[in-house]
């Protein structure tokens, strides 16, 4: 089964991946933690990447597909994915299509979160991570005074992007190159609209039930 979780930056699809993980037996595949990943790794691609998500601008396709393919690639996604991130445009959507096709698979669902903005700047303003990728939110979950990741040992710090003014640039982004992908989509009837509001658990089971999981 191969799922891309949609909605705008902040609406929890990769909280939402990593349980999909273990309910569906599929890898998640996000180009949000491989792009970040390849900027603290300092490579000349990573670079490229920081020049644009330290702006809150989305990464040109070309790059984005470079890295995706690879993953695509890996045994662990021969039987499916949930797709985090990607696409974020139409040309993105039609790619990742094109991709899949020559695998002989297709996109079977687009699990469509709504959140209001409010609450997304809300979300994301309140972020804190370690470099483990370890996340922590400071009205939710908050961090350690020691400001130390309790599994890894790392610092805890606010990634430079999750800053309102970026958050909403994003978001502005997403609402005229990304949220068109529905209009993609919607002829193959594989749209599941969801209520992204919530208890993480309640927005899980609207997902699962949309799935046929529950």
């Amino acid at each position: 089964m191969d799922v891309i979780l949609f909605g705008p930056p902040g609406a929890g699809k990769g909280t939402q991946a990593k349980i999909l993980v273990e309910k569906l037996g599929i890898p998640q595949v996000s180009t949000g933690d491989m792009m970040r990943a390849e900027r603290a790794s300092g490579s000349a691609l990573g670079k490229k990447f920081d020049e644009y998500m330290s702006n809150g601008a989305l990464v040109p396709d070309e790059l984005v597909l470079e890295l995706f393919a690879q993953r695509l690639a890996q045994p662990d996604a021969a039987e499916g994915a949930i797709f985090d991130g990607f696409p974020r445009t139409v040309p993105q959507a039609e790619a990742l299509d094109a991709t899949l096709a020559k695998l002989g698979r297709k996109v079977d669902h687009v699990v469509a979160l709504s959140v209001d903005i409010e609450d997304i700047v809300g979300r994301i303003t309140g972020r804190r991570v370690c470099l483990s990728g370890h996340t922590f939110h400071v009205r939710y979950s908050p961090p350690p005074p020691s400001g130390v990741c309790p599994e890894c040992g790392s610092e805890i710090v606010q990634r430079k992007d999750d800053t309102e003014e970026t958050v909403r640039t994003r978001n502005s982004a997403y609402e005229s190159q990304t949220f068109p992908i529905l209009a993609h989509y919607e002829p193959l009837g594989v749209i599941d609209k969801i209520d992204g509001t919530g208890t993480v658990e309640e927005i899980t089971g609207r997902i699962l039930a949309a799935l046929g999981k529950s």
